[in-house]
């Protein structure tokens, strides 16, 4: 009956408006965990080829061709493999000391993603 349908509408309706902002939290913790998993490979494998070597790496493709690393992870937030922040051993010289995310805003703790 039409009574029947119009309750089964609006528990729908009910449901839906409850689980969409549940849903946008969900995919954004998801993407800061895929970042801080990607930040704590990354260097890691940084200190392994400075291990290796006895110097930082002069790029993030020098990993790759070394076999450190299959590929350049993409950044999650910014969706783009050239957005990672280097930061050098020393300001003059050209290596890879540590790596940030490029990405703009804070993450849900309210810290900038660029000091991750």
């Amino acid at each position: 009956t039409l009574i029947e349908m119009s309750v089964v509408v609006a528990i729908i309706g009910v449901l839906y408006l409850t689980v969409i902002p549940m849903y946008g939290t969900t995919v954004h913790k998801s993407k800061e965990a895929v970042l801080k998993e990607d930040l704590y490979v990354i260097r890691k494998v940084i200190d392994q080829y400075y291990k290796d070597h006895q110097a930082w790496p002069p790029d993030l493709d020098s990993l790759v061709k070394s076999g450190y690393l299959r590929a350049i992870p993409v950044d999650p937030i910014t969706n783009k493999i050239d957005s990672w922040t280097i930061l050098s051993s020393d300001p003059w010289s050209h290596d890879v000391y540590d790596i940030h995310s490029g990405a703009q805003g804070n993450g849900l703790d309210g810290t900038p993603y660029g000091s991750w």
